[in-house]
């Protein structure tokens, strides 16, 4: 299962750029989407954590329990392959 997530992080962003490079529409989509994911990711975590703290139990398995949310992983996913596939774009700009 590891391989098979190594090999996604790597294929993927650059499909990503590829396509990227040759449609500009697709480049506003993945921008959007980074930004909505951004923002659902950063809601979620942060909500999490001010429930672990208004209920005060700060607690190791709390605040992992985060991790069991597939929105939060959804989006987290997304940054990530986003991360990677903008790499490229800074390198070439500079």
């Amino acid at each position: 299962m590891s391989i098979i997530l190594l090999l996604a992080s790597i294929v993927i962003p650059i499909i990503m750029f590829v396509i990227s490079k040759k449609r500009n529409k697709v480049k506003l989509f993945f921008d959007g989407v980074a930004l909505v994911s951004a923002i659902t990711f950063g809601n979620i975590a942060a909500t999490s954590i001010y429930e672990i703290l208004k209920d005060k139990t700060v607690f190791m398995t709390n605040i992992h329990g985060i991790f069991l949310n597939p929105l939060f992983l959804l989006t987290g996913s997304y940054l990530g392959l986003y991360l990677i596939y903008q790499l490229p774009h800074i390198i070439i700009k500079r």
